[in-house]
């Protein structure tokens, strides 16, 4: 693992993101699954049950891939990068709204780009020999 760089983040930000997971639900007391507005982890982050739920799905992905080997890693960290520069950017737009259903905040927008950042870094930029798993692409 110390030799890929992205076995070592998929590892760490696996393990920080179930934590964060496991963490939230301790904000969450009394709040809707589904809520938009949230209970706040560390006083900052805005989060539901149900952002919880995909911060220990994101964090088991990113975890296992890490342990796995650096082709899973390499593939789990740009997906889960791309998906988070996606929320990072259109949850702007989404905050004051029904469609809010992950009960984001903007300090939620600036960690998820600055998570996308370091995720799409490391895995378009590092070990450039392995080739990812893309879905529907044959290796």
């Amino acid at each position: 693992m110390r030799s890929s760089p992205n076995r070592l983040v998929a590892t760490i930000f696996g393990a920080v993101y179930l934590l964060v997971g496991l963490l939230g639900f301790t904000a969450t007391a009394g709040v809707d699954f589904i809520a938009t507005d949230g209970g706040l982890l560390l006083g900052i982050f805005e989060v539901n049950p149900l952002h919880n739920i995909a911060h220990l799905l994101i964090g088991a992905a990113l975890l296992i891939a890490g342990l796995r080997n650096a082709r899973a890693a390499k593939t789990v960290n740009i997906i889960v990068g791309a998906v988070y520069l996606l929320l990072g950017i259109v949850g702007f737009f989404l905050v004051d709204t029904p469609a809010n259903i992950l009960a984001l905040n903007t300090p939620d927008h600036f960690l998820h780009l600055a998570s996308a950042l370091v995720l799409l870094g490391v895995g378009l930029g590092a070990e450039r020999n392995v080739r990812t798993d893309v879905p529907g692409r044959a290796v």
